[in-house]
């Protein structure tokens, strides 16, 4: 295989992630629905860290601290997203 296949590769796993990743934003927005109306905090520390534990583990062990520096990330931009859900005026971005 040569690197322009190698390339077409990864172009269509980043297309998949792309459309994985929109679905998890609207989720999260589900979430912050669901959060808005029980009124719980958007922020939920021990579940980001089971989570993250629970993604380490189905790692290899040399990439767990690339799993957990992504899905820190994307924690982050999933609060954003539900932050913008609960107080649209907020300039979170």
């Amino acid at each position: 295989m040569d690197l322009q296949d190698l390339r077409q590769k990864i172009d269509e796993i980043d297309d998949e992630l792309i459309r994985l990743f929109e679905q998890r934003m609207d989720i999260a927005a589900e979430i912050a629905q669901h959060k808005k109306a029980n009124n719980l905090p958007i922020y939920d520390p021990a579940r980001e860290r089971q989570k993250l534990h629970d993604l380490s583990a189905k790692v290899k062990i040399e990439r767990q601290a690339y799993i957990d520096a992504l899905y820190i990330l994307i924690f982050e931009l999933s609060r954003s997203e539900q932050e913008k859900v609960i107080n649209p005026d907020s300039e979170v971005v």
